[in-house]
This record gives C-alpha cells, sequence and structure tokens, in this order.
C-alpha cells in the first residue's frame, strides 16, 4: 500500500490535552507562560476558571501540539473543574517548594488533585513539578517525601522547575511530550 506525502504528514501530527493542576499560587500558569512564550510575570493573577495555552513542538518526526489547560486551583472553581478534564491526556500536578504554609498545603493535595484528575480523566500520564525552586537552598532540598508519593501514585517523575528562571522546565516538558507519543 502506497501512501501520499499528505496522508504521511497527517498521521505524524498530535494534538495532546495537557491538564495543568494544583493549588492556586504554586505558579501554574507562569510555568506554561516560561515555557510557551519564554515570559515570567512577577504580578500574581489569579486565573478563572481555565486559561488555554497552546505550543507546538516537533519530536521525533511528529509535529506536536500540546493544548496546556491551566485549571483554576481555587475552590471557588470547583465546579468548572470535570468539563475542564474531559479528554485530557496527561496531567501535570504543580507544587511549591516554597517553606510556608502555601508550600506545606500544596505538597500535601497532590494525592487530592491526582485523585481529581484520575475521577475524570482515568489512568493517564501524570508528573509532579516541585516550583519555585528559585527561593529555597536546592541542595537541601529533601526529595525523600515527593520520591515516595510518586512511587505510590506511580506518576511518571517529579521535575524540580523554577517559572522564573526556566530552570528544569525543557526538560520536564520534553519527558512529557515523549511519554505521550508511546
Amino acid at each position: 500500500m502506497t501512501y501520499s506525502l499528505e496522508e504521511e504528514s497527517v498521521k505524524k501530527k498530535l494534538k495532546i490535552k495537557v491538564t495543568v493542576v494544583g493549588d492556586g499560587g504554586v505558579g501554574k500558569t507562569s510555568l506554561i507562560q516560561k515555557f510557551t512564550q519564554g515570559k515570567f510575570k512577577t504580578d500574581y493573577i489569579k486565573t478563572i476558571g481555565a486559561q488555554l495555552t497552546h505550543y507546538k513542538t516537533e519530536i521525533d518526526g511528529y509535529r506536536i501540539e500540546l493544548m496546556f489547560w491551566d485549571i483554576a486551583g481555587q475552590d471557588d472553581f470547583h465546579f468548572l473543574r470535570p468539563s475542564f478534564y474531559r479528554a485530557s491526556k496527561a496531567a501535570i500536578i504543580v507544587y511549591s517548594l516554597e517553606e510556608n504554609h502555601l508550600g506545606e498545603r500544596s505538597f500535601d493535595h497532590i494525592a487530592s488533585w491526582y485523585k481529581d484528575v484520575k475521577k475524570y480523566c482515568g489512568e493517564i500520564p501524570a508528573v509532579v513539578f516541585a516550583n519555585k525552586v528559585d527561593l529555597v537552598n536546592e541542595k537541601s532540598l529533601d526529595k525523600t517525601k515527593i520520591q515516595n508519593l510518586v512511587k505510590k501514585h506511580n506518576f511518571l517523575g517529579f521535575y524540580i522547575t523554577s517559572a522564573k528562571t526556566g530552570q528544569g522546565l525543557g526538560h520536564a516538558f520534553n519527558v512529557l511530550s515523549k511519554e505521550m507519543l508511546r
């Protein structure tokens, strides 16, 4: 059987919806903006409902369009989440590494966010982004708790990231994209 070039190029295009969840203020929107646009804004602007961002890349001969659905972390928008999760093929759960209430609470909520993802999306690949590494001493981070959580929930892995500096973002998003090709 022969294929035209047009058919072959159509076969190599993928659209992948990636849901990005986590508590409000952990940097979900900033991570996506830094990765897709190379920008970081210092002002915090609460996401209302969800925000959609497209990013096109090429990996292993496939043209991939990642559609990031940045879902508001505040409980005010909980009732909207089921419709935003629909048709997601992967999930990123973000928490803050800050050594304060936000950091502790956002870490404690990882399992809850994953439970939501599984409820509305089924068993899809999920990764954890430990964000805001620029605000802590990375050398003193105890990674045991997050490693245990990753193992317990069978996440693809966790990545130390910074929306401000861009640390870890390229690698983390690349790993997730390659997993989607499987």
